[in-house]
């Protein structure tokens, strides 16, 4: 069965607009191969970061929200370590029905 995630993906400060979109499709093609879909992204720019990690100063935030089985992530993550791009991730599960009914009684308040 399919769960939904938010990943928050940290991609290296040196991709440029092209290598950043081809990184962003690198991870969407690992999840279809793991039988997975992605939902929507949002690019949330460059950003620096507080002290730095791995001689980086900077990178790329992309919040990536997709269907994977959940005995696919363990999978997932590996991959995500050896055929992308990526520099750090982080993942929650979240239950977009809750999220709806969440948003609709703020926005009654």
């Amino acid at each position: 069965m399919s769960k939904v995630y938010e990943g928050l993906f940290i991609f290296p400060e040196a991709l440029d607009e092209e290598g950043l979109d081809q990184a962003i499709e690198l991870v969407k093609e690992e999840l279809v191969k793991l039988g997975g879909s992605l939902d929507s992204s949002v690019r949330m720019g460059k950003k620096q970061f507080a002290r730095m990690m791995d001689k980086q100063k900077s990178g790329y935030y992309v919040v990536l929200v997709f269907s994977l089985g959940a005995d696919q992530m363990d999978t997932f993550k590996a991959r995500l370590k050896l055929g992308t791009n990526v520099f750090r991730h982080q993942f929650r599960s979240i239950d977009p029905v809750a999220d709806v009914v969440v948003a609709e009684a703020s926005d009654e308040g």
